[in-house]
Order: structure tokens, then sequence, then C-alpha cells
């Protein structure tokens, strides 16, 4: 027993202290926080403009194909960076698997530069 708590004693005291400081900053910003919201500070503010007419109008589609195209390079990122570091060890079959994965972001990639998402007005 003295064994396991000596190997789990650094986890125990670095999740305490994360904890610790966790509540220290919560506790410190609802301390320090300064309190005198303006119309300003409250008003809505969505997506680099204020809000100026109805919430059920319609966005430009080009909104939608940004946020596709965000995905599109974060998943490839995201995906990419451990498959590379596995690159050595890797077999034929997770090879080909990345590339239908590269192919298949590709394609979407040439969708939206087809529909114009990289030409902003």
């Amino acid at each position: 027993m003295q064994d396991l708590l000596s190997d789990y004693a650094p986890i125990l005291i670095f999740l305490a202290m994360a904890i610790g400081l966790g509540l220290i900053l919560i506790l410190a910003a609802v301390i320090v926080a300064v309190r005198n919201p303006d119309p300003e500070k409250v008003s809505a503010y969505e997506c680099g403009f204020n809000a100026f007419d109805d919430a059920r109008m319609k966005f430009d589609v080009r909104f939608y194909l940004v946020s596709i195209l965000f995905i599109i390079f974060d998943l490839e990122i995201a995906f990419l960076f451990p498959w590379a570091v596995a690159f050595p060890d890797m077999s034929m079959t997770a090879f080909w698997s990345m590339m239908v994965f590269l192919g298949v972001l590709t394609i979407g990639f040439a969708y939206e530069w087809k529909k114009g998402a990289l030409e902003w007005e």
C-alpha cells in the first residue's frame, strides 16, 4: 500500500494544486471584477456586427461555407499530426486510409473553392 501511495502522490499533489489554483482564480475574478455594465456592454453582439433585424432573417450562405471550411482544416490538422508521428511504424492499410480521408477533405475544399467561400466581398 505504501508503494501505491508513493507512486500516485505526485499525481494527487498536482490534482490538488490544479483544483486549488482554479478555485483561487475563480474567487479572485468574482471578488475583483468591476460591475458597472453600460448599455453597450449588455447589448446583443453576433458575428462581428450589431444585431439589426429579426432573428429569423436569412443569412448569406457564405457564413456556413466558412464554417465548413474551418471544420475541414481543423479536422485535417487534428488527425494528421498523430498520423505523421506514427508514420514510420504504419502499415499500408493505415497509409491508404489516411489518403482516402485526405481525398474526401480535398473534395470538400474543392467544393468550397467552387462556391466562392475563399473570395469575400
